[in-house]
């Protein structure tokens, strides 16, 4: 581990630390967030999409991008949590199928989809990484990974944590892709997602930034990821 994410981690270490009196107020809890007047509704084992700011980001290059005004746009949400991306892809009349290995961030993104009127477009699924959605391909899947390596201790904890997460989805990225398919990766400084971005380029794809937000600890990147020959 480089110096600089060592940095990175103590500096996490600390705002955390600083902060959690006002986290614990909604983090493993019951609440609902907003997000741009979208309601969001939190189950306590579900990852906050708001809390932790990233789910908001991608919820807002979502509906800013022109990519979404492809008809019948066929999306994957990887690791859907609450299901923030489902459903701002699904308000943009993507067809959207959601998958998460907890079962109540499936169950949470059913919930956000109905609540949102969405759940024609949404099609959420239990399961690890690609194992759902074998044979099928998708125009564009979207994941906001497991930061950190390691063995998760709870079903929420995935969303924080993976130890091989990063090889088995840089292996099977390429199956699920359609002829013109790409990915768009959310990325910090706080992880090993540099990692994972030295995987893909090993199995051939192009990475570019697409968009980039820095916050107080860290800088979120949202990288987009497509095969060489698809990129040109």
């Amino acid at each position: 581990m480089g110096w600089v994410r060592k940095a990175h981690l103590f500096a996490t270490r600390v705002w955390l630390r600083g902060r959690w009196p006002w986290l614990q107020r909604r983090y493993r809890r019951l609440t609902i967030e907003t997000i741009d007047h979208v309601p969001l509704l939190i189950l306590p084992d579900v990852f906050n999409a708001k809390l932790f700011r990233g789910g908001e980001f991608l919820a807002r290059t979502i509906a800013d991008h022109p990519l979404f005004e492809t008809p019948d746009l066929r999306v994957l949400d990887m690791g859907c949590g609450s299901g923030v991306v489902a459903v701002f892809a699904a308000r943009r009349d993507a067809q959207v199928t959601a998958i998460d290995i907890n079962p109540d961030a499936v169950r949470c993104t059913r919930i956000n989809a109905l609540l949102n009127r969405v759940e024609e477009r949404v099609d959420a699924r239990v399961g690890d990484l690609f194992e759902p959605v074998a044979g099928e391909r998708f125009d564009l899947i979207i994941f906001n990974p497991p930061f950190f390596r390691g063995r998760p201790q709870s079903p929420l904890d995935h969303a924080w944590r993976g130890e091989d997460v990063f090889e088995r989805f840089a292996a099977g990225l390429a199956g699920r892709l359609s002829p013109v398919g790409r990915a768009w990766l959310l990325l910090s400084t706080v992880g090993a997602g540099d990692e994972l971005l030295a995987l893909l380029r090993r199995e051939g794809f192009a990475i570019r930034v697409l968009t980039q937000k820095k916050m107080a600890i860290e800088t979120m990147t949202i990288y987009e990821v497509a095969l060489e020959a698809s990129s040109k």
